[in-house]
């Protein structure tokens, strides 16, 4: 019988199926040349049961953990994914994803994949949530994970660890950091500013207001210039509301968050950020 090439997709797939670590899922693989439903089989049988029976439940809840490197250049979030609150508020659990965004931090882990095979103790962080898949009863996994880099990264953790943000600044600032974290938190901004919203949101967004208007029976007749001069006024309000930098200042509504910056240190700005919810 000829021998089928497994490739990492390969791999892949079958780890989302069933919760079992990479290296389980390369052995299951290639004992079963390649037969997708027969690893699965071989996996159960090697003691994995419960982490294939649960591949098809959904994991809502979860723990959302966001850490800084020690020099504050570099940040991660992680959302560790179960199936219901009770496991989430679990403090082992909570500790369990704590152990996990640490893991992120030592490693400098650039993405899930990374992650997932960066190890504590030993094991390797796939292998120890598929553990807790067989020990708990419920679906669980790396649900979501950013990392940013910049010259000063601050990291803020909103509620019981149902929101994590990261937000990279030009320079050291502490706590204009935390408090322009927690505005990302609140506002949920889709963007720094306006020239990074991406440019077929901005289209998506002039579309939607241009038939909005075209079908107020208050523009009819009204020439195509006109409408077009009042959706670019509309689309100015909606960068107002949803980039960050034109956002009021939640602690000082008189004030832009760029406002806000420059009132720290003239020369202040956010580079990027992250905002990584449950669900």
């Amino acid at each position: 019988m000829s021998t089928v090439a497994i490739t990492a997709a390969d791999i892949n797939k079958l780890r989302q199926a069933t919760g079992a670590g990479m290296m389980d899922c390369r052995k299951a693989l290639t004992e079963t040349n390649g037969d997708f439903e027969a690893a699965i089989d071989w996996l159960r049988k090697q003691g994995q049961k419960v982490a294939a029976k649960r591949s098809d439940r959904e994991a809502k809840e979860g723990v959302v953990v966001a850490k800084t490197s020690t020099d504050n250049k570099v940040g991660y979030v992680v959302c560790i994914s179960c199936e219901t609150d009770f496991v989430s508020k679990n403090a082992d659990f909570v500790a369990f994803a704590q152990s996990i965004a640490d893991a992120a931090v030592a490693n400098d882990a650039k993405d899930v994949d990374a992650l997932n095979a960066a190890e504590i103790n030993g094991a390797k962080v796939a292998d120890l949530i598929n553990d807790k898949v067989a020990a708990i009863g419920e679906k669980i996994g790396i649900a979501k994970y950013e990392r940013i880099e910049a010259p000063y990264v601050s990291a803020y953790i909103h509620g019981a660890y149902r929101l994590g943000v990261l937000v990279g600044l030009t320079s050291e600032a502490a706590d204009a950091g935390k408090d322009v974290a927690m505005q990302i938190a609140a506002m949920n901004p889709v963007a720094v500013d306006a020239a990074s919203v991406p440019a077929d949101a901005v289209e998506r967004e002039r579309a939607v207001i241009i038939e909005t208007m075209k079908a107020d029976p208050k523009m009819a007749g009204k020439p195509d210039e006109m409408i077009g001069k009042i959706a670019e006024g509309k689309l100015n309000a909606f960068f107002k509301e949803q980039t960050l930098m034109a956002q009021p200042f939640v602690k000082d509504g008189g004030l832009s968050v760029e406002a806000y910056l420059q009132s720290v240190s003239k020369d202040l700005k956010v580079t990027e950020f992250r905002r990584v919810a449950l669900g």
